[in-house]
């Protein structure tokens, strides 16, 4: 009895956490993500004052892939909403991150 009371225990606290807000289980992914996008939209259009990730859509997957000699450990994909004056426009959203968090790419669809 005390056997199968722990895999229960240890069985519904995996579970829990595979039905987590994915902002809850990834932010500081999504955040790196989110500000470099933010940074890069701006060098192209200042007027842009904000980049929303529609957490409850996002797809974060864990990778062991390469581009071409650049390792690759998540890649994130989504919409995202850009904030342009009182009018936000959402784009479809992907986010390449590599070794130690750092993000190599962050692209946004035109529409």
């Amino acid at each position: 009895m005390r056997v199968r009371t722990i895999y229960f225990v240890f069985a519904m606290s995996v579970f829990g956490a595979l039905n987590a807000p994915i902002s809850a289980l990834a932010n500081p992914e999504l955040e790196a993500c989110r500000s470099t996008g933010l940074i890069a939209l701006r060098e192209r259009d200042p007027s842009i004052k904000d980049v929303t990730l529609d957490f409850d859509g996002m797809t974060v997957a864990k990778a062991n892939t390469k581009v071409e000699d650049t390792p690759i450990k998540t890649i994130v994909i989504g919409d995202a909403y850009l904030e342009k004056g009182k009018k936000d426009t959402r784009r479809t959203f992907l986010c390449l991150i590599g070794e130690k968090g750092k993000v190599f790419l962050t692209f946004f669809t035109d529409q």
